[in-house]
Formats: C-alpha cells, structure tokens, sequence
C-alpha cells in the first residue's frame, strides 16, 4: 500500500493500477441517463465485506456529484472551505492528474446543503459542468483549463433555485441541453462551441426540477425527457418545441428523478408521498389520469431502473424500502424495508443499491422476491451519502463527500 498527496487530494492505492478498458461512462447515471451502466463481466455475488477496495481519493471537499469516466480519466468535483468549486482529474489508478478551479459553488442558505450539486459530463476533448449557481462551464479534458463560462442566469433570468441548480449538462451532437427554469426557458440548448442560444422552450416557464434531462426516441423523432418544477415534459431535440407535457406536482417542486421510457410509456417518481405513475406519451391533455398510479415508491432523489419489466427503487416513506414494481400495472411486486432510502442504479443484470445509511447493497433482480448477494459499508468520506454510484472498467465508484473510492467488481477478481 502507497500513499500519494497530490493536488491536494490523498489517495491510498491498494493493488495494481487499472489499464484502461471498454465501458466508460462519461455522464451521470449511464450512457442513456437511465441508470444502467453498460459494464459486463461483473461479479454476480460479492464476498464477505464486499468487494476488494482498490484505491480511495480524500481531499475533495463538499459535494454530492457522481465520478464520470472517460479516456482513462476520473473526473468529480468538490467545494473547499471558501466555498470555491473544484474539478478533479484522476487516472484509473487512482493517482491525481489535475485540478481545477471554476469559481463559487453553493454555501448553505436555508433548507439546502453546501457542496457541488452536477456530474460533470465528458464529450470528446471537453468536460461540461452546471455549477449550483447556474454557471455553465466548458473545460479542456486533458488540461483543466477552463475555456468558456456562461452564465444561465444571467441569459434566461430564473430565480436562483432553493437547492442550487443540479441538472448534469445533457450532450446532444452540438448542442449542451440544460434546465434553467426561466421564462420561456424552462428548457434550453446552446452551442457547445460558441456558447450561444440555439432554442429555448416558448411558452413553457415552469421552474428547474433539479433533474437531468435524457434523450428518448418516440416514432422518427428524438425527444429531451425531463421532470421540472410542475411536472414532466418531452422537448423536441432538434427544435426545442414543447411536444408533450403532463402535470406532475411536487410540494417542493424537488423532481430530480429521470424519468423512464419504454415503448410510448413513461414512469416518473417523487418523493414526500408524491408517488410514482405510468404516463402515455401519445396523451396530449396535460391533466389527464395516469395509466396507473402508485403510492408506494416515492422515490426522493435516488433514481429508478427498468429491469425485464419491473422497475426498482427505494422509496421516501417509512417501513417501504427497496421496492419493486410491474411496469404495466404498477403493482407492488415486493418491497424490502430492510433496505434504507437510496440510490438505485444497474450493470450486467445486477443492481447496485448505496443506501443513505452508507451499506452499498448487490441484489440480485427477481420479480418475486427481494435476492441480496452482497453488501459492504462505506466507512470514509463525510456529510450524506448521496451521490449515485458510477459503475466503469470493471470498478464501481462511490463517492460520500470529501472521499471517492473505487472496488473491484470484475468477475474473476
């Protein structure tokens, strides 16, 4: 075991370095923005105490963003004591490559947290990042240097959001698709080169939901999914005409789940008793009933996954847990309260489950029954343990405040 201090971060290696392979995932919750990480070859049972950690990264600050993985590079970021935010660079192995400054991130102000809200997003030479105040931000991937800021504020004037601005900028060919909230700019996308105004939402005003939106495709025409402050809507890509949108309220407006999508259908989930629905796209009145509606999975913020048609996530509410639903009925398959409240994602047939409690669960999906395989406790880092694990080149990485740690999940390990 060596012990490296670089950039301010220290970092523990625990085994060989990693070379770099196929499965990078270069933005927030997988590839698709649905929860599923393209990784195969995973271990479909952990040993006792979990998975062998390779290396672990402290120093980061406050934060609550996900690792993003991309051309033998880590990237995540962190808020120091001066309430500046940072970017980390890290390779594979765990060693610091760089780390760069991009001004104040969000301090605690009533109700919200300190610390960096977005993933960063990677796209080719270029890392994109929404900071808490709406400052998007362009870096050079192999340097750090910052290349271009614009302020959404400033541009499409929404009100500064409660719990700082947390979509993950959405990368769609030339165009960077984030959610402001403004006046006819619920929705919006800018060219990535020039930083200029490519479309907004008219007519569509309604506040940031603090989700990352997706890309789906409906029939020949591809559509930017998200939830906002009132609901849910599809955005045509090329366009930015509001094609659909259905009324979903939030008592906080909180909707940072991305919604899934399966042949016409969508699923949505809210926390605070909000629940969960299935939703027709074809359906163009805003106010007219779900395909069904359950209470049961009210999920906060830790995201949902589709999974030979049942959707898994945990809920807000006491004594649900880990629950699992039937994608056409909405029937409640099997909860397991055992399971505390938190984020959901999937790889190679397996779900991955960080609860808030910091025990990381593998579970087995079945439609009949709750099937642990596994479970560990994340014993370093700071603060809650909020942020959704990324799942890359056979490693699995947990990030809890001011730590990031990667673990072996490599069949075979």
């Amino acid at each position: 075991m060596r012990r490296i201090a670089i950039v301010s971060a220290l970092v523990v290696v625990i085994g060989p370095a990693v070379a770099a392979q196929a499965g990078d995932c270069p933005r927030f919750r997988g590839p698709a923005g649905d929860g599923q990480f393209s990784e195969t070859g995973l271990l479909k049972q952990w040993p006792q105490g979990g998975p062998r950690l390779v290396w672990t990264a402290q120093g980061l600050g406050k934060g609550y963003s996900s690792a993003t993985i991309a051309g033998g590079t880590i990237y995540v970021t962190g808020m120091d004591d001066n309430k500046q935010g940072h970017l980390f660079a890290f390779n594979l192995d765990g060693s610091p490559k760089w780390k760069a400054a991009y001004g104040p991130e969000l301090d605690k102000q009533g109700p919200s947290v300190a610390g960096t809200r977005a993933t960063p997003t990677v796209d080719g030479d270029r890392v994109y990042l929404l900071t808490g105040f709406a400052k998007l931000v362009t870096f050079d991937a192999a340097k750090g240097q910052v290349l271009k800021t614009v302020d959404l504020v400033e541009r499409f004037k929404p009100k500064q959001a409660q719990f700082g601005f947390a979509d993950s900028v959405l990368v769609d060919g030339q165009k960077l698709i984030c959610t402001p909230g403004g006046p006819d700019a619920s929705v919006v996308a800018l060219d990535k080169s020039s930083g200029e105004t490519l479309w907004q939402t008219k007519g569509l005003s309604q506040t940031t939901g603090y989700c990352s939106a997706r890309i789906v495709q409906k029939g020949d025409r591809r559509l930017v999914l998200t939830m906002l402050g009132a609901g849910v809507v599809a955005v045509d890509a090329a366009t930015g005409e509001v094609v659909w949108q259905h009324e979903y309220p939030h008592r906080a407006a909180v909707q940072p789940n991305p919604p899934l999508y399966a042949d016409g259908m969508v699923f949505v989930s809210s926390g605070m008793g909000a629940g969960s629905a299935m939703l027709s796209l074809a359906e163009t009145n805003p106010t007219a009933a779900p395909v069904w509606a359950e209470k049961a999975l009210d999920c906060q913020m830790q995201g949902t996954v589709l999974i030979d048609g049942c959707i898994y996530g945990t809920a807000q509410s006491a004594n649900k847990g880990l629950v699992c639903l039937d994608w056409k009925t909405g029937k409640v398959l099997w909860n397991a309260p055992e399971v505390k409240m938190g984020a959901v994602t999937a790889a190679d047939g397996m779900l991955y489950v960080y609860g808030t409690d910091g025990t990381v669960r593998l579970v087995k999906p079945n439609p009949t029954a709750y099937e642990p395989v596994g479970q560990f406790a994340v014993s370093v880092g700071t603060d809650e343990h909020w942020a959704h694990p990324t799942i890359a080149n056979g490693r699995l990485y947990i990030r809890h405040g001011d730590a990031l740690m990667a673990y072996d999940i490599a069949s075979g390990s």
